[in-house]
């Protein structure tokens, strides 16, 4: 048993490191732009949620004052 599970361990093993040789990679030119843009939009979806935030704050105060 426990030499079958040895076997399904290395064959992972294996099986994982040819998968990663496989993989295309991106530049680093493609990262650092790709990066630049999650941060853009995640920048922007903030500022969206905070002023989305103040209006409704705004307009709850004026309801119950």
């Amino acid at each position: 048993m426990l030499s079958r599970m040895l076997n399904r361990l290395m064959s992972y093993i294996y099986e994982s490191r040819q998968e990663l040789q496989r993989v295309n990679w991106p530049s680093k030119n493609e990262t650092i732009h790709l990066t630049l843009v999650v941060i853009g939009v995640s920048l922007l979806i903030a500022a969206f949620l905070g002023a989305l935030d103040f209006v409704l704050k705004y307009i709850l105060g004026l309801m119950l004052a």
